[in-house]
């Protein structure tokens, strides 16, 4: 039992070691452009499933006859 608890003691050094060592952090602005790239990904997902949204509501209201006012 305790070579387990030494096993994980020493995962847990190596693991903060490689976090604090060996990772490489973005900068600011790497950080700024990944964020506006994921965003307008996102804008455009949203556009795309909101475009094909409307075309298989307006499919159904042709399959079931159903007219909505408005």
């Amino acid at each position: 039992m305790s070579n387990f608890f030494n096993n994980r003691l020493t995962d847990i050094k190596e693991s903060y070691n490689e976090l604090v060592h060996k990772v490489s952090w973005p900068t600011t602005s790497e950080l700024a452009n990944s964020t506006i790239v994921v965003m307008v990904a996102s804008i455009i997902a949203a556009l795309v499933i909101w475009g094909i949204d409307l075309c298989i509501n307006e499919l159904m209201k042709v399959v079931y006859h159903v007219h909505v006012a408005g």
